[in-house]
C-alpha cells in the first residue's frame, strides 16, 4: 500500500508513489532524525494532550462515558483524527488506535453523523452553519485518518467508521441533494483518497461537485467577506489565491486529486496558474504562506512583511502537500524544490529540537522587547494552543515523511528529497549516504536491481548553479542544469552513483516591491534560509541594539559550526542612530560602531534558547546620500 495522495492507475498522473514500506530513513539524518523525533516525542506528546485538553472525552460525551462539558474548540474532533493518521502512517501507539476506533464507532449516530460538538448539546443545530461549523472539514479528517489506517493495514473499523460519515455526506449534499459546501475545504481531498482505497465512484462525484459548487458566493460574507473562504469567484477563473491561506491551498489539494482522476486538464491548469501567482507575489522565503494576522490570510501581492508575516504552520504543511500533487501530476521539478524548501524552513520551523513544543504563526523577524505573551504571537514555541490544530497536523505529516522522498513509473526510480537511508523503486534498491543539506554530496550505492535498463532521475534544485554527477568514478555530467538528471543504464549491485550540489552562501535580495524588506538581505545556503538571532552576538557587540546591525555587503561569508553543523558568519556593522526619533531629515550615513563576524543559524533553529531578537531580513550597510 502507498502514501498520502496516491493516483489511481488510471489516472493523470506523471509520477507515482513508491509502496508505503520502500523507503526507510535513517534516524541519525535530519530527516529521519525528525521522523524518529516524531515517534518518540511528538506524538506521544499529542496523544497526552489530547487527554489533558478533553478532546477524548468530547466523543466519550457522546457515549455517555464521561459528564464533563465540551472542551476546547468546536472542531477539536480533528485533532484526534490527525493523531490517528500519525499513528496509522507511522505503524506506531496501536492500542490508540484500536481504542479510538472503538471509541468513534461507539459514538456515530445511526445516519452515520459523527461530531462531538454537535451530538450532545447541540443535536438540532447540524448542518445549520456550514460556513464556520467545519462540520465536513472534521468527516474529511476523519476520512484521512481511515485511509492511513487502510493503507497500513491498522484498525480495520476506522474505514466502516469514515465510510458510513461519508456515505452519510453523498446521501445529503451529493446529486439531487443540498446544493451547500462547507467553509473550511478539506472534506474534497478525503473523498477523493478514499474513493481511491474502495473504488466508489460517489466519492469523487461529491469531491468534484463541492469544487464546482463553490466561489458563488453561498456560503454570504460571514466577518471576512466571501473571500475568506474562497467562495468569490469558481477556481477555474480564479486569477489569485485568497483568503484564509489554509482553506486556500486545501481546496487546491483537493482540486488536484478530482483532477488527475477525472482527466480534467483545465482545472490542473487553473491549480498551476493560482501556484504560480502565489508563489511569485505572496510567498515568503521560507516558503511560509499568509501576511494578514487577521484572517489568517493571504495578503495582496508583494504584501510580505517578515515581522508580522502569519505563515501558519498549517498553510506551510497544506502548501507541502499541495506541492507533492502537483509534483505527482506534472512530474515538475519545481514543485520538488517547493517541497524541499517548505520542508527545511517553513515547517522545520515549527517545531522546538525536543519535538514538544511548536509555532503556530512563524514570523521572519521578532524585534528586541517583543510581547510575546499572547499565544498569537509568542516569542518562543509553546507546548499547546487553544486552537491546537498545527501539533496534530505536524505528527501525521512527519509520520509519512518518508513516502514524500522518491516516486518510479515504467521507466525507473526519481528521487525527490535527499535523506540517509533505502529506497525501493523502479526496479532498483539504493543506499543513500549523505549528511545533506549540511553536505553537499550524496552517495548512491545499488543494492539490487533488476536485469532491464531503468533510469534513475535525480533532482537538481534550482537554487543549485553547479551540479557534478559521476557514475563509478566516472563524470556523467556537471555544470547549472536544474531539473531531473536522467541516468539510464542497466544497474548492477555496487554501482555507485555521487550528485554533488555546489552550495555556497547566497545573498539574496527580495523583489523591489516588497517594500518591508527593501534595503534588506537575506542569506541562505542550499535550501536552508539563516537568520541572526541575539544568542550570537559576540560581547564586542554588548551595548548595541540588535535592529541597529547592518551587514557588510563587501565582507565574504565564510562557515562555521555551532547549533548547527553548518552556521554561516557574515560580517556586521553597527549603526549608531543620530537619534532616537523615529524620523529625521535625510543625512550622511550615521557613525559608524564595532564591526563583528556575527554567526547566522538555520532559521528553523530559532528560538531554540532564551527569548529575544531574531530576523531573517539584514539591513545592507549602506551609506546615505
Amino acid at each position: 500500500m502507498t502514501g498520502p495522495a496516491a493516483p489511481t492507475p488510471s489516472a493523470l498522473a506523471a509520477l507515482h508513489p513508491l509502496p508505503l514500506d520502500a523507503v526507510r530513513l535513517d534516524p541519525d539524518g535530519l530527516l529521519g532524525g525528525w521522523q524518529q523525533r516524531n515517534v518518540d516525542a511528538t506524538l506521544p506528546h499529542v496523544i497526552e494532550q489530547l487527554t489533558a485538553y478533553g478532546n477524548l472525552d468530547n466523543l466519550r460525551r457522546v457515549t455517555g462515558d464521561a459528564d464533563a462539558e465540551f472542551k476546547g474548540m468546536w472542531f477539536a474532533d480533528t485533532d484526534v483524527y490527525k493523531a490517528l493518521e500519525a499513528a496509522a502512517w507511522s505503524g506506531t501507539f496501536p492500542d490508540f488506535l484500536t481504542d479510538t476506533a472503538a471509541l468513534l464507532e461507539k459514538a456515530q449516530e445511526a445516519d452515520g453523523y459523527l461530531d462531538s460538538y454537535y451530538q450532545v448539546d447541540r443535536h438540532d443545530q447540524q448542518w445549520s452553519d456550514l460556513g464556520f461549523s467545519h462540520e465536513m472539514y472534521i468527516a474529511g479528517h476523519l476520512i484521512q485518518a481511515a485511509v492511513a489506517a487502510a493503507r497500513g493495514a491498522a484498525a480495520p473499523q476506522l474505514l466502516t467508521v469514515a465510510r458510513r460519515f461519508a456515505d452519510l455526506l453523498v446521501r445529503r449534499f451529493g446529486a439531487g441533494g443540498e446544493e451547500l459546501i462547507d467553509g473550511h475545504p478539506e472534506v474534497e481531498t478525503a473523498l477523493v483518497e478514499l474513493y481511491r482505497v474502495t473504488g466508489h465512484q460517489p466519492y469523487l462525484a461529491l469531491a468534484k461537485r463541492f469544487l464546482d459548487l463553490r466561489g458563488h458566493g453561498m456560503l454570504g460574507e460571514g466577518r471576512f467577506g466571501p473571500r475568506y473562504w474562497q467562495d468569490h469567484e469558481p477556481l477555474r477563473s480564479a486569477t489569485e489565491m485568497a483568503g484564509h491561506a489554509v482553506r486556500q491551498v486545501y481546496l487546491l489539494a483537493g482540486a488536484v486529486d478530482v483532477a488527475v482522476e477525472t482527466h480534467d486538464a483545465p482545472l490542473l491548469e487553473a491549480v498551476e496558474r493560482l501556484w504560480d501567482s502565489a508563489l511569485a507575489t505572496k510567498t515568503y522565503l521560507t516558503g511560509g504562506q499568509g501576511s494578514r494576522h487577521k484572517d489568517e490570510g493571504f495578503g495582496d501581492p508583494y504584501e510580505l512583511p517578515p515581522d508580522r508575516a502569519y505563515a501558519e504552520t498549517c498553510a506551510a504543511i497544506g502548501s507541502f502537500q499541495l506541492a507533492w500533487r502537483l509534483l505527482l501530476a506534472t512530474g515538475r521539478s519545481g514543485y520538488a524544490d517547493e517541497m524541499e524548501r517548505l520542508l527545511y524552513n517553513g515547517i522545520a520551523a515549527s517545531t522546538a529540537l525536543d519535538g514538544k513544543s511548536f509555532f503556530y504563526s512563524n514570523p521572519l523577524q521578532l524585534r528586541t522587547g517583543h510581547d510575546g505573551s499572547h499565544e498569537d504571537t509568542p516569542s518562543q514555541r509553546l507546548t499547546w494552543y487553544s486552537c491546537a490544530c498545527c501539533p496534530p497536523n505536524l505528527a501525521r505529516l512527519m509520520a509519512s515523511l518518508h513516502a514524500y522522498a522518491a516516486t518510479s513509473t515504467s521507466a525507473g526510480l526519481q528521487l525527490h528529497l535527499y535523506a540517509a537511508g533505502t529506497v525501493t523503486g523502479g526496479g532498483l534498491t539504493l543506499d543513500v549516504r549523505t549528511s545533506y543539506p549540511w553536505d553537499a554530496t550524496v552517495t548512491l550505492t545499488v543494492v539490487s536491481s533488476a536485469d532491464e535498463p531503468s533510469t534513475l532521475s535525480l533532482r537538481v534544485p534550482a537554487w543549485c548553479r553547479d551540479a557534478r554527477l559521476t557514475v563509478n568514478g566516472s563524470l556523467i555530467r556537471t555544470g547549472a542544469q536544474s531539473g531531473y538528471l536522467p541516468i539510464h543504464r542497466v544497474w548492477k549491485a555496487g554501482d555507485v552513483v555521487e550528485l554533488t550540489l555546489a552550495m555556497p552562501p547566497q545573498v539574496v535580495a527580495a523583489h523591489p516591491r516588497v517594500d518591508a524588506v527593501r534595503g534588506s538581505v537575506a542569506l541562505t545556503r542550499g535550501p536552508v534560509v539563516y537568520c541572526l538571532e541575539h544568542a550570537d552576538l559576540p560581547r564586542s557587540l554588548d551595548g548595541i541594539e540588535f535592529e541597529d546591525l547592518a551587514l557588510d555587503a563587501g565582507a565574504p561569508i565564510g562557515l562555521g559550526t555551532g547549533i548547527a553543523p553548518v552556521t554561516l558568519l557574515p560580517t556586521l556593522h553597527a549603526r549608531t542612530p543620530a537619534s532616537n526619533l523615529p524620523y529625521r531629515p535625510l543625512s550622511p550615513s550615521e557613525a559608524g560602531g564595532p564591526v563583528a563576524a556575527v554567526p547566522a543559524i538555520p532559521y528553523f533553529l530559532w528560538a531554540n534558547r532564551e527569548a529575544g531578537p531574531m530576523r531573517v531580513w539584514i539591513p545592507l550597510d549602506v551609506p546615505s546620500s
